[in-house]
């Protein structure tokens, strides 16, 4: 052991050999003698319990500790936190930035056929079931997307446990929930408003009105979309999720969605409304005929002050910084990436 010791980190790829980590350990400075580490782990039965990952390890342990910290630790631990509402672009871009994967590997993992199979998701694409949620994954040379997407499909699986806990319902009903709750999550910031969007949506498509949901066509747009929404976008019918030129629902979700829209869409609430404009507070006013909506679009829009206005309810003061914990292990370091969930343009 050094004294003082230096920290180092040890990457060990999927399959490899306990011979081979030895040896990168050994020109690491991280031990002395690689075969010595190999008898060692011999004696101790853990010639094959090394896991894939990347640990951050000291040359100043015992080469006991070495071997503990390698077949028995996640290693080091990234946190990601994924909020409501992103699609799955910019979601794989908070994993990408934590070299946790990168866009193109994210993309080769949502259409995953098998992975799609084990969490009976009902699409061939992952997109709608990536479940926003705080996650903390190793890095894994050469896992691509697959760790990141699996464990956002785990996540929903865990989640819609409190929704149907005797089993989600057929395909077609859970992919039509999941639609509508991501329109419900793109449209509003307001948790309390969740139900009553939802409940819009539902009498316009039981009258056989168009959705018109800006959120639909600016995905339709693609992770190229620079924000800036025309008349153009909205005429045209070519895109599949344009809800101002064609009728129902998109043919997929448009984000991930929280529980609370789930919920939603669930059990929307039941009204007469059928339009809805951003009073540029966060929250909406919902009108039940096209007078009533032109007449709050005049007042909410038209009149608008651009310095007042804002799209999503105010946040509450930040909480005060809590005092640093003790200095934890150095195997335990996790790092951190957040996105703030987009507010797109309201009716």
């Amino acid at each position: 052991m050094e004294a003082p010791g230096r920290e180092s980190v040890l990457f060990i790829r999927p399959g490899m050999t306990l011979p081979a980590i030895a040896r990168e350990l050994e020109s690491q400075g991280l031990i002395r003698n690689a075969q010595a580490f190999v008898l060692l782990a011999k004696l101790h039965g853990t010639t094959s319990g090394a896991k894939a990952g990347e640990f951050l390890l000291s040359s100043g342990w015992t080469p006991q500790e070495i071997l503990r910290v390698i077949t028995t630790t996640g290693g080091i631990q990234h946190r990601v936190v994924v909020r409501e509402g992103l699609p799955w672009w910019t979601a794989a871009k908070l994993f990408e930035a934590d070299g946790l994967t990168d866009q193109a590997g994210f993309a080769l993992a949502m259409k995953n056929a098998t992975l799609l199979q084990k969490y009976a998701i009902p699409s061939d694409s992952a997109e709608g079931f990536l479940f926003p949620e705080t996650y903390q994954l190793p890095r894994t040379p050469g896992a691509g997307g697959t760790a990141a997407v699996e464990a956002m499909l785990k996540e929903f699986d865990h989640q819609a446990k409190k929704l149907w806990p005797q089993g989600p319902p057929p395909a077609r009903e859970l992919m039509r929930i999941v639609i509508l709750a991501s329109l419900v999550e793109r449209e509003t910031g307001a948790a309390f408003e969740r139900p009553r969007i939802a409940g819009v949506f539902l009498n316009r498509l039981k009258l056989g009105m168009r959705l018109q949901c800006d959120p639909t066509t600016i995905y339709g747009l693609g992770p190229g979309f620079e924000g800036d929404l025309k008349r153009v976008h909205l005429e045209d019918a070519s895109n599949p999720y344009n809800t101002y030129a064609r009728t129902g629902l998109p043919p997929g979700p448009i984000c991930s969605p929280g529980l609370e829209s789930l919920k939603a869409a669930l059990n929307p609430e039941p009204h007469d409304f059928l339009y809805f404009v951003a009073r540029g507070d966060g929250t909406h006013e919902f009108s039940s005929t096209l007078d009533e909506h032109n007449r709050a679009v005049n007042r909410f829009q038209r009149r608008r002050d651009p310095e007042a206005y804002t799209s999503a309810p105010q946040a509450a003061p930040p909480a005060p910084t809590p005092a640093p914990a003790p200095k934890a292990k150095i195997q335990n370091k996790t790092k951190i990436q957040a996105a703030k969930k987009p507010h797109p343009p309201r009716q």
